[in-house]
């Protein structure tokens, strides 16, 4: 093999990993607009080895997490915030690809600068989302909200929540106290992930109760019952067997002869009273 050829087939491999094991960057707190001097986390989340932190920035190209922050395995911390870091980060793997990128706006000047305290990630559609107008003193009392350039409402207490997002919700946002405004912060809306059905149980099992002492019938009788069963199926056929045959006999007996019994005759009789008599005193319990 050629070592060009060898090159793209590296080249080719790195790239399936990459797409493969997709990062996506997380940031603590999870605010589009920081204050000058806060700390700032960002980690690669869902990333296998060789992910890293970059950044662009009005002075800074691609730069990677250990140029402008502390690394530690797939995460970077910037310990002390300076407007110089408002930029655009993303998470990078060594094989080129790359996650969603994030917008942190970082804002200095006096104590009375504004900023918009809103998600820097996108929100699932559906979700509640609250945006805070904060000073870097203190919350303020109340605040004024825009959206895309338009004024829409003012909340008393310089928090304005988003019932139920969806997709008319993005947009840039900003809000202003006193007349200082804040930075503008886009605002993004996901769609909801799809949901798996369960398949419906079988309401047998919940619906059928089971049977009580008081609706189930004794031992005792079952046991009489099915003693009963049991004479009536061994003796039933033999008693009817040798009752007709008996009477048959007798039949012919009396037919053919008038005269009295035999010996014979009469023991059969005796035999035939003796087996109803066994059946009957069997049959008393």
């Amino acid at each position: 093999m050629d070592p060009t050829s060898l090159q793209r087939l590296v080249l080719l491999t790195s790239l399936l990993s990459g797409s493969t094991h997709q990062a996506r960057l997380t940031v603590t707190p999870s605010s589009s607009q920081v204050f000058a001097g806060e700390r700032v986390s960002l980690r690669c989340e869902d990333a296998s080895e060789g992910w890293t932190v970059r950044r662009n920035t009005s002075k800074e190209i691609r730069a990677e997490c250990g140029v402008w922050g502390t690394p530690a395995g797939s995460s970077c911390a910037i310990g002390y915030t300076d407007p110089v870091d408002s930029g655009e980060y993303w998470c990078e793997s060594t094989g080129g690809s790359t996650s969603d990128t994030v917008t942190i706006t970082v804002s200095g000047g006096s104590g009375g600068s504004v900023i918009l305290q809103s998600p820097a990630l996108p929100v699932t559609e559906g979700d509640d989302v609250t945006l805070t107008c904060r000073t870097k003193m203190a919350d303020p009392p109340s605040a004024h909200f825009f959206k895309d350039g338009v004024s829409i409402r003012t909340e008393p207490d310089g928090h304005m929540t988003l019932l139920h997002v969806s997709r008319s919700d993005e947009g840039l946002y900003k809000c202003s106290f006193q007349g200082k405004e804040s930075a503008w912060s886009r605002l993004s809306v996901s769609g909801k992930p799809p949901t798996t059905t369960r398949p419906p149980t079988s309401s047998f099992s919940t619906t059928m109760d089971p049977p009580t002492a008081s609706s189930a019938p004794p031992a005792s009788s079952l046991h009489l019952v099915f003693r009963v069963i049991c004479h009536l199926v061994v003796f039933c056929p033999y008693c009817i067997s040798t009752f007709l045959m008996v009477s048959i006999y007798r039949e012919r007996a009396r037919g053919s002869d008038p005269t009295p019994p035999t010996h014979a005759e009469q023991g059969l009789d005796d035999d035939y009273d003796d087996v109803m008599s066994a059946v009957t005193t069997e049959h008393q319990f």
